[in-house]
């Protein structure tokens, strides 16, 4: 049982047959194709050698196949991960020297290594730190950051930076030095991309062909770009006219490397490597657990975390870097037909293939046809509607979507995902900091209690009695207090506060210790503080404490029997004026 669960591999592959076979090649041989100059493409954006990008989408994959639990995830390089590793990496060494190369594979070995700890340990859950909205702030900017940096591609100039400011400025200052000839192609490439994704499928059905082999041509896109601009470059000598190419890509499968155990280098890059992981899981979860709801299929988190752990580990010995689950690729995965983690291993074979017999053809591929594909990838991810949907939802969601945006367009994607995840733990801790407590009464002719503010209730003057809408600890214990005190201090009448704990999970020893102030407060006043409806595991907890034995008044099952209970105890006629 141990074993399968760390090898699911062992489960599903004892019922593999030949119908999940036929279904996973199919995928398979789309996939293959369509991550080819995917996998070049991220990895010029990474600032590695397009040969990198092929070497992680070969080991990594087959890893995954053993270790994962999605059967549609597609491992590989991804847009906004191949960001961040450029962003890690030009702060350490220059690109194309070997210690960029290095750092690289270090960053790959880091990265797996937290996974694989995370999953070993189960603390997935740490990625819940990383909220939605910071998650679509993020993203966004990321994908305007990558698009901007690939125009220099498009036009053929020299242009640095990490953030929008650097790289709008270097691109102002080398504009005058664009390349015409670059230009016609980058922007063939990217009119071509966007016309293939919105206009082709159409057409294709108009024309007769089925939904399916129109899907699958549409699919097929960059393929049809990068043949038709490599061609164009080889059979015009386009090179001649200064159009920059991929140019000369080892014939060769995946070598053995060594990532560094340089301490120096290993600091360095430990923050980033920490931050890669958790954007890189959260973005592979949450598209594994989307396409698992469709076949009713269960994917495991903690040992999610294993397989792109185990995925990250063979980056960082196979000439590689960072990698985890993308999303466009893992929706052709799954509408393809991918029924198993097989499919990516035959993917991998694939892309292996390409690697020792391709290589040569992509010789005149120009890099602005590369820069294409990233461009027209990455703004399908950017979605500037997150603002306004946040604005009219919760303001403190705003707030941590524009600090995330903003803090990433200015000071790179470090700060920014740092930024919106501390902007996020410190909105979530003013929040529970200051509870919604309700004063509660009770509905006619029922035993609900509502708010006295929302609903016509029955009260009475002796009685007081709050409803507190989250657990207790010790950032908002003294809210509690406060809350109380001034309540019950401006009302003489006021015999009994009965606080209903039906929405209270936990009660921490800081909220305990409040709980017994104020019960002696009461007491010195005259008023007896009762409970009623505490959960269960809570009233575990509070039986080992010596709070239950001076509680001035009882703990009710219900609201309904505390109220009455104590109405009746001062004469109470059960009624009050309504409100």
């Amino acid at each position: 049982m141990t074993l399968s669960r760390y090898l699911p591999i062992l489960t599903w592959g004892r019922a593999y047959d030949r119908s999940a076979f036929g279904g996973d090649l199919i995928a398979a041989l789309i996939v293959t194709v369509m991550l080819i100059p995917q996998s070049l493409a991220y990895a010029l954006l990474a600032g590695l050698p397009p040969e990198a990008g092929l070497y992680a989408s070969i080991a990594p994959i087959i890893l995954y196949a053993f270790f994962g639990t999605s059967g549609a995830l597609a491992v590989g390089p991804v847009a906004v991960v191949s960001l961040m590793t450029a962003a890690a990496l030009g702060k350490i060494a220059e690109q194309g020297t070997m210690g960029y190369g290095v750092a690289a594979l270090t960053l790959a070995g880091l990265s797996g290594v937290i996974l694989l700890v995370m999953g070993v340990f189960r603390v997935g859950f740490l990625a819940n730190f990383l909220s939605h909205p910071v998650i679509s702030g993020f993203i966004t900017a990321s994908g305007i950051i990558i698009a901007a940096s690939q125009l220099k591609h498009i036009l053929g100039i020299d242009a640095q930076g990490h953030d929008l400011l650097e790289l709008g400025l270097s691109l102002a200052e080398h504009l005058t030095e664009t390349n015409p000839v670059t230009a016609v192609i980058g922007v063939f490439a990217v009119g071509f991309l966007f016309w293939v994704r919105k206009g082709l499928g159409p057409l294709l059905r108009r024309l007769g062909l089925g939904a399916g082999l129109a899907d699958i041509l549409v699919k097929t896109g960059p393929v049809m770009v990068v043949a038709g601009t490599t061609y164009a470059v080889w059979a015009l000598s386009l090179t001649d006219r200064g159009v920059d190419v991929v140019g000369a890509v080892p014939r060769s499968l995946p070598p053995l490397t060594l990532p560094s155990v340089s301490p120096d280098l290993i600091g360095q890059l430990l923050l980033p490597a920490l931050l890669i992981s958790v954007i890189g899981f959260v973005e592979s979860i949450s598209v594994a657990q989307t396409l698992a709801a469709k076949t009713r299929q269960r994917i495991d988190p903690d040992q999610e975390l294993i397989g792109l752990g185990a995925a990250n580990v063979g980056a960082a010995f196979t000439g590689g870097f960072p990698v985890t689950g993308g999303f466009s690729r893992s929706v052709v995965n799954f509408d393809a037909g991918a029924r198993t983690p097989a499919a990516g291993a035959f993917t991998a074979v694939g892309l292996a293939i390409t690697a020792l017999a391709l290589t040569p053809l992509i010789f005149f591929l120009p890099k602005a046809t590369l820069a294409a594909t990233i461009i027209v990838a990455v703004l399908s991810l950017v979605d500037l509607s997150v603002l306004k949907r946040s604005w009219f939802y919760s303001k403190a969601d705003f707030a941590a979507v524009l600090t995330t945006i903003l803090a990433t367009l200015a000071l790179g994607v470090e700060v920014g995902v740092s930024a919106g995840v501390g902007l996020s733990i410190l909105l979530h801790l003013y929040r529970s900091s200051k509870p919604h407590i309700a004063e509660v009464g009770q509905i006619p002719g029922t035993e609900h209690f509502r708010n006295v503010l929302r609903h016509d209730v029955i009260t009475d003057p002796t009685v007081l009695t709050l409803r507190v809408d989250e657990s207790l600890y010790f950032a908002n214990a003294r809210f509690l207090e406060d809350r109380i005190q001034n309540r019950v201090a401006g009302d003489p009448n006021i015999r009994h506060v009965i606080l209903q704990c039906s929405a209270i999970n936990e009660i921490d020893m800081s909220a305990l210790e409040s709980l017994e102030a104020i019960n002696e407060r009461l007491r010195e006043m005259d008023v007896k503080l009762h409970l009623s409806e505490v959960k269960g595991p809570v009233m575990d907890r509070l039986e080992k404490q010596a709070f239950l034995h001076e509680l001035t008044g009882e703990i009710f099952l219900s609201q309904y029997d505390a109220v009455r209970k104590t109405r009746l105890s001062h004469g109470g006629v059960g009624s009050g004026p309504p409100r």
